[in-house]
């Protein structure tokens, strides 16, 4: 099979060919047919999180069909479309895992950076977290759901009842999470890189009743924020603009350094906090509502070859909604499209 690897070096990745892989005990394999580019996968390749398992094939984001299943394997059956996200397994025997909290298990691996991922043919999974996909979305549209969707849902949810919300960074998650939020009633206000008027036209496409610079204030006071852009400064600025009690969200894995503020944005009960992956329950709930908003995903398409494109469009911040790539459309598994 056709596998894109990172192996540490600063390199980006490479195309390779790799044996289809067999499951083992409670594991499927899936054959892969899209797979989203989140920005944890740039963060992997950019060496900015720590002990990778590598050589890794990224990718967190899996659409495709079971193909195997290995021993012990029971509620999946050969062909059916899942989802194969983040969260890859878990120990179910640490106390986080006892207390409800699978997203914080001691012993948890994660898929695309200790479990190879998506941007390859095939990929195993473990069969516990893979979920089926609704009828409603195309492998390409479903895809983004797997992250950008289900992170994005987990930290709606951290908001609480929050009416007015700022979202910075209006990216995959963002997009999706406005959605949802203007699903619920809620005002939300969008914060992009300043000067950045496609993305702020973007953000108000998808219903934000505002949008500018993350150097600029809203016209309202905000219950509440979610961090989505991966820059430490944005905290404080986030407090400012949020009122008493409000709490203001770090969606990613990964931010640069929080600068120092002044006590006083924090007093009057605000609250930072952060989101851990994700767990079982947020896929299964988030599934079952995206269908009935509708969600719908902005998504650019890349070629599997074309893995390293398409982080640097990310990385660059040239993307509208959410890189994806397609794996099984019949261009990738030529021996002679394997580049070094």
């Amino acid at each position: 099979m056709l596998a894109m690897r990172y192996h540490g070096d600063g390199a980006g990745l490479r195309a390779e060919e790799r044996p289809r892989p067999d499951p083992g005990p409670g594991q499927v394999r899936v054959a892969v047919s899209t797979c989203g580019v989140c920005r944890t996968d740039l963060h992997v390749v950019d060496d900015e999180l720590p002990d990778p398992v590598l050589p890794i094939v990224p990718g967190h984001e899996i659409v495709g069909r079971v193909e195997a299943l290995g021993p012990g394997v029971a509620g999946l059956s050969p062909g059916e479309r899942v989802g194969v996200p983040w969260l890859g397994y878990t120990c179910g025997e640490c106390e986080p895992c006892r207390r409800g909290l699978e997203n914080l298990c001691d012993h948890a691996r994660f898929t695309g950076y200790q479990i190879d991922g998506g941007y390859a043919e095939w990929t195993i999974a473990d069969a516990r977290y893979c979920f089926p996909i609704p009828d409603a979305y195309d492998d390409v549209e479903a895809a983004p759901l797997l992250c950008a969707g289900l992170i994005g849902h987990r930290a709606l949810r951290m908001t609480g009842d929050a009416r007015r919300l700022g979202i910075y960074g209006f990216g995959a998650a963002a997009h999706l999470v406005a959605q949802v939020a203007r699903f619920e009633g809620r005002e939300v206000f969008a914060f992009t890189r300043p000067g950045d008027e496609a993305a702020q036209a973007f953000a108000r496409s998808v219903g934000a009743v505002w949008a500018g610079g993350s150097d600029e204030s809203p016209p309202r006071t905000l219950d509440a924020a979610i961090l989505f852009a991966p820059v430490g400064a944005l905290v404080p600025a986030a407090l400012r603009v949020v009122g008493k009690g409000g709490v203001v969200v770090c969606g990613g894995i990964h931010m640069s350094d929080i600068p120092g503020f002044p006590y006083r944005d924090l007093w009057e009960e605000r609250v930072i906090r952060s989101v851990a992956n994700l767990t079982r329950a947020d896929a299964r709930e988030f599934l079952a509502l995206a269908p009935r908003v509708p969600v719908r995903c902005e998504t650019e398409v890349f070629a599997l070859a074309e893995a390293n494109d398409a982080l640097e469009r990310l990385r660059s911040g040239r993307l509208t909604g959410a890189a994806v790539l397609r794996v099984a459309d019949g261009t990738n598994s030529c021996a002679s499209r394997v580049r070094t």
